[in-house]
């Protein structure tokens, strides 16, 4: 008796026929980006023991997926801390630069607040005797001074107080100045020119810069005098006879005289 073979709906699924479906469900895994460690293992096993039927297919589809979606969770966590850590970076590295910025304006501020500072010490005047008064006023006559009157104002000083320069400027004489005895000329940064005269010892010497309220010499009684004072003249020269109203000098330059 003859045997038909059977054929159409009922007809299992050959060897090849479903080695052929097996190896075109892994080229579409390839193009999805899942390639041999996710794949390798489930179709190695198969190699040895044949599986058939849609659960098998259903649970390897469910894994790879599961995988995937790790992986894009990951990279997606990652991206994010990394923009974060930038945004952070980006955050000091501003934060930094207005703190230098902030520092050297300061710096700059301050650097011109000393300056304006020093200007303005520099330009100020000051007494030449710290305390004291006018005891000889300017141009008062009588037969004292050679002159006929007194070219400057002197002072009320005992011996070997302390004499200060009124104002910057640059020593000029320095010595003995005949009947003004030991004697101080300085140029003045204004051009004009101070004396301090009768002195009883010199603490500078010429070409030397002074400062407002430095200390330049000791009032004394030598050269012509009747007692220890010191004279002080305003000039608009180094020399003798261009003298001008030292107090009317002093209270233009802000000193109460």
């Amino acid at each position: 008796m003859a045997f038909t073979r059977a054929t159409g709906k009922h007809r299992l699924p050959s060897r090849m026929t479903r080695t052929t479906r097996r190896t075109v469900g892994v080229a579409a895994l390839a193009t999805t980006g899942v390639v041999g460690t996710l794949a390798a293992p489930a179709f190695a096993a198969e190699s040895e023991i044949e599986q058939t039927g849609p659960l098998k297919a259903v649970t390897m589809g469910d894994t790879v997926a599961q995988e995937i979606d790790a992986q894009a969770v990951a990279q997606r966590q990652a991206a994010e801390q990394a923009a974060a850590r930038e945004k952070a970076e980006a955050a000091a590295k501003k934060r930094a630069e207005e703190a230098r910025a902030k520092a050297e304006k300061e710096r700059e501020a301050n650097a011109r607040a000393a300056r304006e500072a020093e200007r303005k010490r520099l330009n100020a005047y000051t007494a030449p005797i710290a305390g004291s008064y006018v005891s000889t006023s300017y141009q008062a006559g009588g037969g004292v001074w050679s002159s006929g009157s007194h070219t400057g104002i002197d002072f009320h000083a005992a011996s070997g107080t302390a004499v200060h320069a009124v104002g910057s400027g640059t020593v000029v004489e320095a010595g003995w100045g005949g009947s003004y005895g030991n004697q101080i000329v300085i140029k003045m940064v204004d051009g004009t020119y101070t004396q301090y005269g009768h002195l009883s010892s010199i603490g500078v010497s010429v070409g030397q810069t002074v400062t407002p309220g430095q200390q330049i010499a000791l009032s004394g009684a030598t050269g012509n005098v009747t007692g220890a004072h010191l004279h002080f003249e305003a000039r608009t020269t180094a020399e003798y006879g261009s003298d001008m109203d030292p107090v009317a000098y002093l209270r233009g330059h802000g000193v109460n005289v």
